[in-house]
């Protein structure tokens, strides 16, 4: 009795035990007030719904790391606020905090298995026109011009087999943009600003040469070129060189610029390769004389398939009608109409009856349509008196 007495235990815990705080409703209310306060000034400056991608580097974004698509040992790779919900909604994450100065990695080379469904990589494939083999876009070493920009092109591999067609590219290849390194990242966004300024700059830079270019070559034509004035002395007599003049060569004495890319170029470019002796033999020696060949193009073959498939299609009625006269044309479109109606309601008494057509059949309704149109035509002669 004493023990129980003197010596009761409190309830819910051992005897000596420290309490356990009591935390309030109102607590837990705050706190998490106060998580959410966090999380909307950190994640209220980033995109929820759009991958940050396409706007570049951004000054300073949410980030996070995905390790279930990079596992240990892997390159490092960040992904935007956006891409952590659609793209790794179910993935273990950790939170980076804020980064500036960084570009969302979603789907590009660091994840070898993940495709982001936000921003995703376009996969067109470019066929190479020389060797014929198929390329991806991103795998150029340019970033490719809009579809409708280009018809055809070359890939790296060629342009350094025809080293010759580097010469033609600052008049005829569509300008692209080289990457700066194998390492960036393979989903080129470009900055249209930063195109424009650093075009305006180079016209700067260069205006004042290619304008003192443009005078020179003036004066040059003005000083061959016979004059027709009439107090001006007789013009020197200017003697033709028969020998054609070579493109390429006048083409290589003026700097071209050589990189490691594929080149683009528009639909006419083959026309205006040079085709003197000299330039027929490098042709034949390189393997490549289907460069001057215009109907070598797929857009050729392809014209040329759509018109064979439009003359097959063509109706023989048609065309027989088009080879008549118009008293000729008449008198066929009317018997192939009473042909038409005539044959639609002998087909129709099977069809109400159920039975099926026979061969007999159609024969018949042929002969007994031969046997009318006989006694039609009898009807009709005419005698002149």
């Amino acid at each position: 009795m004493e023990a129980a007495a003197g010596g009761a235990e409190p309830a819910g815990g051992c005897a000596g035990a420290p309490e356990e705080p009591v935390v309030s409703l109102a607590d837990v209310l705050a706190e998490n007030e106060e998580l959410e306060k966090e999380a909307r000034a950190v994640l209220g400056g980033s995109d929820h719904e759009r991958c940050s991608y396409s706007q570049g580097a951004v000054k300073r974004q949410a980030l996070y790391a995905c390790s279930t698509c990079t596992p240990p040992g892997e390159e490092p790779a960040g992904i935007c606020l956006a891409c952590s919900y659609e793209c790794h909604g179910t993935h273990k994450l950790f939170e980076l905090y804020t980064k500036r100065n960084f570009r969302c990695d979603c789907g590009n080379s660091k994840f070898k298995n993940l495709q982001c469904k936000l921003f995703p990589i376009p996969d067109e494939m470019i066929q190479c026109i020389v060797c014929e083999d198929w390329f991806h876009g991103r795998h150029l070493g340019a970033v490719p011009p809009e579809s409708g920009d280009f018809h055809e092109m070359v890939c790296q591999a060629c342009m350094n087999c025809c080293a010759f067609l580097w010469a033609y590219t600052s008049q005829l290849a569509v300008p692209t943009v080289t990457k700066v390194t194998s390492l960036e990242d393979e989903r080129i966004v470009l900055n249209v600003k930063e195109t424009e300024e650093q075009n305006r700059e180079v016209k700067k830079e260069s205006g004042g040469d290619l304008q003192g270019k443009i005078k020179e070559e003036e004066q040059v034509e003005q000083y061959n070129e016979p004059s027709t004035s009439s107090g001006s002395k007789c013009p020197e007599t200017v003697t033709k060189n028969d020998k054609p003049v070579c493109k390429l060569q006048e083409l290589q004495t003026k700097q071209s610029l050589k990189k490691d890319a594929a080149t683009f170029w528009p639909s006419n470019w083959r026309s205006k390769l040079c085709t003197c002796k000299d330039c027929l033999k490098m042709y034949s020696e390189l393997d490549v004389q289907f460069l001057i060949d215009e109907c070598d193009t797929v857009l050729a073959y392809e014209n040329k398939g759509t018109s064979d498939q439009e003359t097959d299609r063509r109706d023989p009625l048609m065309d027989t009608l088009n080879s008549m006269n118009r008293v000729q044309q008449v008198e066929l479109i009317c018997e192939y109409n009473d042909l038409k109606t005539e044959l639609t309601d002998y087909l129709r008494r099977f069809a109400d009856e159920g039975t099926v057509v026979k061969r007999e059949d159609i024969q018949q309704f042929f002969e007994e349509f031969q046997s009318r149109k006989r006694r039609r035509t009898n009807r009709m002669q005419y005698y002149c008196s």
